[in-house]
């Protein structure tokens, strides 16, 4: 087991983590017609917009209460009537989903009274869908706002089935984590509905932020799952949580409604693929098709040929909890070294990472002990990038924000095909390295290594 420690700095110096609100703002994104509404300063809410934009090079709507310090001072029951009133009557979305943020927090606004205020007040919102989460930005991190925001959804707008109502055999809650891509989520979907499920993604960022372009333009997100569809989920037969993060919801959901659950705290991998397999041809009552057979041996072949490569690498990792949780396992299966790993925030996974600590810190506190290990892969986001230049050793972009790549959205790590492709990817970047830092030079043929001739058989010993 890990010991999990807390860097005993007095600041960030290169910060790892993702702030909480945007994390909230993040699950908003994948409901369809949805506006997120952070409460506070102009500045909290351009900073996520940036890191969203770049992220996925798409349109992203983000809204702000626009807090000047006077404001901030006497209270934002204005800003956020304001606000709520301009987004419903301009943009009217199917849903507003209102994150705090440090300053508003710091103050104490109590927005849920400022929302019942405003129903009361107005008549059109009385009933109108505003979901509110409390994601101050000075504590936890991007996981926590999700998980946070996620559950709250759940609380809010799922609808309790009635008595003695019957529930569907085909359909599946799917609560995905944060460290799920669009491209993960669309994988799920197509696994689910080839054992003849009709999963309900909360959120659905496969089906709003997956890079389609639209036959015309909207304010609003377009695609994810709508609100009536969350209400409905409390009619399926089973829920099926992937991160740990996502047990709180699950919870939630089957506290509301009596919808049994399931958590699967890693989808990166050849076992958790066929646990995974294996409980949907259980729920479904179908047997697993052979395409799924024909890429479980794939992924075998695969890590076999990888581990050649990647077997005996001492790995600096820095991530989300579950991201964390996800590749420190698969890498750990190929024989891989996990020297550093560095996260953001708490989580029970923390302690089952096959390292010797794990340490809730910062990208310096990552390049750091990656020096004073002897570590020769780097595995975090692209703000990392500069670490790993300094150390000169391979880099491997995984998490947010990734904004010096295309094809962020599109990254795909779960499932057999998934889990096949990222060992590819990681284990190439060795290869190239290796060919990159270690060409045979003419120094070396004078050491006693001579060059092939024209025609001549190169034998291999």
């Amino acid at each position: 087991m890990a010991t999990v420690t807390h860097s005993k700095k007095a600041c960030a110096v290169n910060p790892l983590k993702m702030s909480q609100p945007i994390g909230g703002a993040f699950a908003f994104l994948g409901l369809r017609g949805a506006m997120p509404l952070l409460h506070g300063s102009q500045g909290c809410t351009s900073f996520g917009l940036t890191l969203f934009v770049r992220h996925f090079k798409e349109a992203v709507p983000l809204q702000t209460t626009a807090m000047s310090e006077v404001a901030t001072v006497l209270g934002g029951y204005e800003n956020v009537e304001q606000a709520i009133l301009n987004i419903h009557t301009r943009t009217k979305p199917e849903i507003i989903g209102i994150c705090s943020t440090g300053v508003t927090e710091t103050k104490g606004d109590d927005v849920e009274g400022y929302l019942r205020l405003i129903r009361g007040k107005h008549p059109q919102l009385a009933r109108f869908p505003m979901v509110y989460v409390s994601t101050p930005d000075f504590k936890d991190a991007f996981q926590d706002g999700w998980e946070k925001t996620v559950a709250r959804l759940v609380e809010e707008l799922v609808e309790a089935p009635a008595a003695g109502a019957e529930r569907d055999p085909a359909r599946v809650n799917v609560l995905p984590g944060c460290h799920l891509t669009p491209g993960d989520i669309e994988e799920l979907r197509t696994m689910m509905e080839d054992f003849g499920l009709v999963p309900s993604f909360l959120p659905d960022l496969g089906g709003s932020l997956d890079g389609h372009i639209p036959d015309e333009f909207t304010p609003t997100t377009i695609g994810g799952i709508g609100v009536d569809e969350i209400a409905a989920m409390g009619r399926a037969s089973w829920t099926i949580a992937i991160g740990a993060q996502m047990r709180r919801a699950a919870e939630a959901l089957e506290k509301k409604a009596g919808t049994p659950f399931r958590v699967f705290e890693r989808l990166c991998g050849l076992l958790p693929n066929d646990a995974f397999i294996s409980f949907l041809s259980e729920i479904s009552g179908r047997p697993v098709p052979l395409k799924y057979r024909r890429q479980r041996g794939q992924l075998a072949d695969a890590m076999l040929d990888a581990h050649f490569h990647i077997g005996g690498r001492k790995l600096a990792i820095g991530a989300e909890p579950d991201l964390l949780f996800d590749l420190s396992s698969l890498l750990h299966d190929l024989g891989a070294k996990v020297a550093v790993a560095v996260t953001t925030t708490s989580s029970p996974v923390l302690e089952r990472i096959m390292t010797d600590d794990v340490l809730i810190g910062d990208l310096e506190d990552l390049e750091t002990l990656a020096k004073q290990r002897g570590c020769d892969l780097m595995i975090t986001h692209s703000h990392g990038r500069q670490a790993a230049d300094r150390l000169k050793i391979p880099f491997y972009r995984a998490g947010f924000p990734m904004f010096d790549r295309l094809g962020a959205g599109h990254q795909l790590s779960v499932g057999y095909r998934g889990t096949r492709d990222l060992i590819f990817d990681i284990a190439n970047l060795v290869i190239a390295d290796h060919e990159a830092n270690r060409q045979p030079t003419p120094e070396t043929w004078r050491d006693g290594l001579k060059p092939p001739s024209p025609g001549e058989a190169v034998h291999i010993h």
